[in-house]
C-alpha cells in the first residue's frame, strides 16, 4: 500500500503497524471510525483487508487531505472528516472505533513543530474525554481498540471501567525482552461481561535485529511511504 506523508509533519512509525496487527485479531466488520487518522494508515490497512465501512477523522486538515489521497491511490472507499473528535457530531453509531491517539504526557520533552505537537501530546485529546466520547459513538456491544502509553495502564483501566467498557484483550509491546513495556494495545468492549485475556508480549527487537514476529507484521502490512510537501 502506497502512503503519502507530509515530510514536515508527524510520520507514522511501528506503532501503526503493530496496532493494525492487534486490530486484525478481532476480525473487524461493519462501521469503523479511525480517530486521529494521520495519513490514514491504520484505517486504510483495515479497510484493505476486511469488509468494513470506514470513516477517518483528524483535527488537522493536512492529514485529512493526505488520507483522502491515500484512499484514492489505493482504491479504498473512506469518508474523511476534518474535525476535533470531541466536537464530532453524527447520528451514526459505530461497530468499532480504532485509534492511535496522542498519548505523550506533560513530563515528555515537547516538539516545537505544531503539526507534530498536535499529533503526539495528549493535551490535544485527553484520555478521559477520548474514552467518554467513544462510549457515546459506539453501538451496544461495539468495541474500542487503541494503543497508549503503557505507563498509564492504571488510569486506562480505571477510565474504561468508569465509562462502561470491559477490557477483553491486552497486549504489551516491549522494545526488547529485557526492557519495560513502552506501549499497550487494548481491546475494550461496551457492556461486555467477558474476562480479560492478557496476550503474550510483542517484542520489537532481539539484540540489534528486529524480532521474527515484528518482521512478519511488516510483511503483512506491506506499506511504502512517500514523503511529500503540502
Amino acid at each position: 500500500m502506497f502512503l503519502y506523508q507530509d515530510k514536515d509533519g508527524f510520520l507514522f512509525n511501528s506503532d501503526a503497524h503493530f496496532l493494525y496487527e492487534f486490530i486484525s485479531k478481532f476480525n473487524p466488520r461493519g462501521e469503523v471510525l479511525d480517530v486521529g487518522c494521520g495519513c490514514g494508515i491504520v484505517g486504510l490497512l483495515v479497510a484493505r483487508d476486511f469488509q468494513i465501512r470506514l470513516t477517518s477523522l483528524d483535527i488537522q486538515k493536512s492529514n485529512c487531505d493526505l488520507t483522502a489521497v491515500n484512499a484514492k491511490v489505493n482504491h479504498i472507499d473512506a469518508a474523511v472528516v476534518h474535525t476535533d473528535y470531541l466536537a464530532f457530531s453524527t447520528k451514526k453509531k459505530f461497530d468499532l472505533i480504532i485509534s492511535n491517539p496522542p498519548y505523550y504526557h506533560d513530563g515528555v520533552s515537547k516538539s516545537q513543530n505544531p503539526k507534530i505537537h498536535q499529533s503526539r501530546y495528549n493535551t490535544h485529546l485527553p484520555l478521559e474525554p477520548f474514552i467518554k466520547k467513544s462510549n457515546s459513538l459506539i453501538k451496544p456491544k461495539g468495541s474500542l481498540i487503541f494503543c497508549y502509553d503503557a505507563k498509564q495502564i492504571q488510569l486506562l483501566l480505571k477510565l474504561l471501567e468508569e465509562y462502561k467498557f470491559r477490557v477483553n484483550d491486552i497486549r504489551f509491546l516491549h522494545p526488547k525482552l529485557d526492557k519495560p513495556s513502552s506501549l499497550v494495545f487494548i481491546h475494550a468492549k461496551k457492556s461486555s461481561k467477558s474476562l480479560t485475556t492478557i496476550h503474550p508480549p510483542l517484542i520489537h527487537f532481539v539484540g540489534n535485529e528486529m524480532s521474527q514476529e515484528a518482521k512478519a507484521i511488516y510483511r503483512k502490512t506491506r506499506t511504502y511511504s512517500i514523503k511529500c510537501t503540502l
